[in-house]
């Protein structure tokens, strides 16, 4: 039972490393796409994006044994996943395009109150009534940050929550997939299903002939394909190459730790976007969206703060077992 818990206790640890380097190659691609929002679509943007990542999900196969690794015994839960990560994508980088980074982040963060929530009765994890409430206190802050009356309550201000709910359900597969499968063969299928799906957009509209609206989330996703210009195609190489190694650290990170313990780390990405953001826009959140950053991320570290407390109890009592057997014949 000690060997058992300290093996779940390294899987969390691992899971931890690995999202909070997830997060920032992620939010650094984030910025590259905002940047790129203005002058391409994101249908090209993100069929370039694939490709590359798609190059460095077969260098990560390698690496992991072997092209055999894509062998899989569930098709159809790639395809789902893959369509899931895909309208997660659509949604937040259309808000991206029309609202500051760190706004659309963390209105976003509703995601891993998601997850959390979703671990109970899809993953069967224990989630205790203190971390639901830390849950509850990280809704309101996203319900703070989107300011309901407001002139950022708008439909822009919901793609994020659309791409959130997208995501944590993508990141409940991930967790069931990753008893049978590598992570890098569903980074493989995912950036497949992202290169099909932005083909097919591309050739519905990459023409440009519903563009024209002047609304900037529009704009970006109907905008014509045009040739890059030579100082953006580095641009375009790191959103593939962030999007491969983004997406590999992601999926390990729900492969090695329980979804409740994993997700509250992805609100590291809030700081990390709002330095992206006011490095390259001048952005910089007002009081109030401070205030629902405040209560985001108080509830994601007191959440920490449970899980520690859960972890350290699972080591606790094998332990105290195995000296009373010692001890009692």
């Amino acid at each position: 039972m000690a060997t058992v818990g300290s093996a779940r206790i390294s899987n969390n640890a691992g899971g931890i490393y690995c999202i909070v380097i997830g997060m920032a190659v992620i939010t650094a691609q984030d910025s590259a796409v905002k940047w790129l929002s203005t002058d391409y679509a994101l249908h090209q943007i993100m069929l370039t994006r694939a490709v590359i990542g798609l190059c460095v999900a077969l260098a990560i196969l390698r690496i992991e044994g072997g092209l055999y690794l894509l062998r899989t015994r569930h098709p159809v839960w790639h395809m789902v996943r893959g369509l899931l990560l895909i309208i997660a994508n659509l949604a937040f980088f259309l808000a991206v395009a029309a609202m500051p980074l760190a706004e659309a982040v963390a209105i976003f963060f509703v995601a891993p109150l998601v997850i959390t929530g979703l671990s109970v009765p899809v993953l069967g994890e224990q989630v205790g009534i203190r971390r639901w409430a830390a849950v509850f206190v990280g809704l309101v802050g996203v319900i703070v940050m989107t300011r309901p009356g407001a002139e950022l309550f708008n439909w822009t201000a919901l793609l994020p929550i659309v791409a959130a709910v997208s995501y944590a359900s993508l990141q409940m597969i991930t967790r069931r997939l990753g008893t049978t499968d590598s992570a890098g063969s569903m980074t493989f299928h995912m950036q497949s299903m992202m290169i099909i799906v932005s083909l097919a957009i591309g050739i519905s509209v990459g023409d440009g002939r519903f563009a024209g609206s002047g609304n900037p989330s529009l704009e970006f996703l109907l905008r014509a394909w045009v040739l890059p210009e030579t100082g953006d195609l580095w641009l375009f190489a790191w959103c593939g190459v962030a999007s491969g190694i983004g997406g590999y650290f992601l999926t390990q990170a729900y492969r090695l730790g329980t979804a409740a313990a994993v997700s509250s780390f992805e609100y590291v990405a809030l700081p990390m976007s709002m330095a992206w953001g006011f490095a390259f826009w001048g952005d910089w959140p007002d009081s109030t969206a401070f205030a629902g950053m405040a209560l985001i991320l108080g509830a994601g570290i007191y959440t920490l703060h449970r899980e520690h407390l859960h972890r350290q109890r699972s080591i606790d009592r094998p332990q105290a077992a195995a000296r009373l057997r010692g001890r009692v014949p």
